[in-house]
């Protein structure tokens, strides 16, 4: 499998996200956390809390399409590590990184920007953070 045609099938397959995070009015499925008392505490808007949200949701989507287009799914071997999954191809070997980011609407055609890291780590020094095989 080449880059771009992994790249056009994960593009075809988020077209079923939305069902998975949010209801058809629009409305996030999951309203907040629940303690062992039961009681529930409304999700903030935070980025990191809706990202990691947001994984928890799509990873049961993304091992689906993993297992429909050959490919098995790695993750990350530590917390703020690039990327989130990787998916190698069975076939071929190769590999594809998949981050997974958010941001929010500032008016109803923007969003707001996205930090896409520092870049100190993985893709400068990629020999001192290989990543996982297999």
């Amino acid at each position: 499998m080449t880059s771009e045609e992994f790249l056009q099938k994960v593009q075809t397959h988020t077209k079923s996200f939305a069902k998975a995070v949010s209801t058809d009015e629009g409305d996030w499925i999951i309203k907040g956390f629940i303690d062992i008392s039961r009681r529930i505490y409304t999700i903030s808007v935070d980025t990191k809390i809706v990202s990691k949200v947001l994984e928890l949701l799509l990873f049961p989507m993304f091992v689906e399409f993993a297992k429909e287009h050959d490919l098995r799914v790695e993750l990350c071997p530590q917390q703020n590590f690039y990327p989130d999954l990787t998916f190698v191809h069975e076939g071929s070997g190769n590999k594809f990184a998949v981050d997974i980011k958010s941001t929010y609407r500032v008016d109803s055609t923007d969003v707001n920007g996205m930090t896409l890291g520092a870049f100190t780590g993985y893709f400068r020094k990629q020999q001192e953070h290989p990543l996982p095989i297999q």
